[in-house]
């Protein structure tokens, strides 16, 4: 049990720094759009929380292929990435 409830902190810890960076002014626009739905789909509990983390993690990798992301943006994703992988079933 203790291990689920670390995994939903984890997950909302993730979701916390997706909106961060979403909020962030100097985000581009559609970025912005990108990692807002992706929080979106994170917050649904239509699955587990480590498919959802996996789905995440996936579309994360495309977003952050994106070449006019601001680095300090990449590095903050990448930092969501390695947050999100720590979630086990």
């Amino acid at each position: 049990m203790a291990d689920k409830s670390q995994n939903t902190e984890t997950l909302n810890q993730a979701i916390s720094t997706l909106e961060e960076i979403a909020s962030n002014p100097s985000t581009p626009k559609n970025i912005k759009k990108s990692i807002t739905d992706l929080a979106a789909d994170l917050k649904k509990q239509e699955h587990s929380v480590s498919v959802r983390a996996s789905n995440a993690i996936s579309l994360l990798d495309d977003i952050t292929q994106d070449a006019n992301m601001p680095s300090y943006v990449r590095v903050t994703l990448w930092q969501v990435v390695s947050t999100l992988e720590r979630i086990r079933e």
